[in-house]
Parts: C-alpha cells; structure tokens; sequence
C-alpha cells in the first residue's frame, strides 16, 4: 500500500512538468512562426526600399543590441515587443543581401533553394529530437568551440579574401547551426528552456543563420 501511494503521488508532479514543456514547445513554435513571416516582410520592405550594405550593417548592430533588450524583458508582456523588434530589424538587413542574389539570372532559384533546405533541414532535425526525446546537452561545448572558430575565420576573411575559405565557412556554418537546431530543441523537451521567448530567439538565429550560410553555399558553388 506504500508502494502504491509513493507512486500517486509521484505522478502529479511528473504530468504537471510535462504539460509544462509542451506548453512551452507549443508557445515557441507559435511565436517562431509570427516572428518569422514578419521578419520576411521587413526583409521585403527592406528590398523595395534597396537599403544599402551600410544600413544593413548597422540593422545588424542594431539586432544584436535588441538581443539583450529580449533577455531582460523576457519574462514581461515587453518581451514579445522586443522579439518582434529584434527579428523584424535582422529580417530588414538582409535586403540587400536578397537583392544581390535576385539580381543573378538564376537568383530567385537559389533563394527558393536555400528556403528549401533551411526548411527540410530544420523541420527534420526538430522532428527527429521532438519523436525520439534524445538529450543532446552534450553538444554545447563542441558547439560553442565551433562558434569561436567561425567567428574568428569570419574576421580573417574580412581581410583575406579566399573563395575556397568563405565556401569552407558557409559549409561549418550550415553544420554548426543544424547542431543547434539539435541542441536547442533538445533544451526545450527536456527542461532545460522554460522560458518561450528565449527559446524562440536561439531557434529563430538558427535558422536565420542557417539560411544565409546555405544561400551564400548555393551562390559560390553556381558561380
């Protein structure tokens, strides 16, 4: 009769906590899909405008500056505010980015391609950790290695430019943010990101990342 009731008692605890990740899961997919639709219609708006490389750098400051504004307000009503400023500003400094490419005689291809894989590429990867439940926690130091590594050839190539380099980098980029992809996910199932906004934000520069690198992948293999 112990036995029985320690387990009773045991369960609430485990449906609570797994109701909560599923809502968290569900909120995240939810508020990844708006911020993502919006942040193509700044990108949009941005490539009508024809916003030069100079203002796309400093949305891009602009962005990562928005990136702390989001983590302080992420618990408040202000957060969601501040997620929509942030992606909304990142999807605005591709224009140009997307206008180069499009410009190209098979440019829309290869940004339908690249949208494509983005796509395949994500969905697969959530899929596989969301229907197998595996923790992938142990990839976060090899993970954060391969960021500094990136970050590091991303500003000798400022320098040094080495078209077999930057293919390279787009090529460890594309690897690195379908790790995350894994890592991230992983997180949310598990526990380990309570907190919808936050974790909309790490899957949101995934897959942003990840585009960019397979666009670039596709334009320097074409060329």
């Amino acid at each position: 009769m112990e036995r029985k009731s320690a387990t009773v008692a045991s369960n609430p605890s485990s449906i609570g906590s797994g109701i909560e990740i599923n809502t968290v899961l569900r909120n995240t997919y939810m508020l990844l899909g708006m911020t993502l639709l919006f942040s193509a219609a700044t990108a949009g708006a941005a490539m009508a405008l024809e916003i030069s490389r100079f203002t796309a750098m400093i949305l891009m400051f602009v962005g990562f500056g928005l990136i702390f504004v989001v983590n302080k307000t992420a618990d408040s009503a202000k957060g969601i505010v501040a997620v929509f400023a942030f992606t909304g500003v990142l999807g605005a400094a591709l224009g140009p980015m997307l206008n180069h490419y499009m410009a190209l005689a098979n440019g829309p291809s290869l940004v339908m391609q690249a949208l494509g894989g983005t796509a395949v590429v994500f969905f697969g990867l959530s899929g596989y950790v969301l229907t197998t439940r595996k923790d992938f926690s142990f990839m976060g130091g090899f993970l954060m290695v391969g960021m500094i590594v990136a970050i590091v050839a991303s500003i000798a190539l400022i320098f040094f430019q080495v078209p077999a380099a930057s293919m390279a980098l787009s090529a460890l980029i594309v690897l690195l943010m379908s790790g995350f992809i894994l890592f991230d996910t992983s997180r949310i199932i598990h526990g380990g990101e309570t907190n919808y906004i936050r974790a909309t934000v790490s899957l949101y520069l995934n897959i942003y990342n990840l585009f960019t690198a397979l666009l670039s992948l596709l334009g320097m293999s074409d060329d």
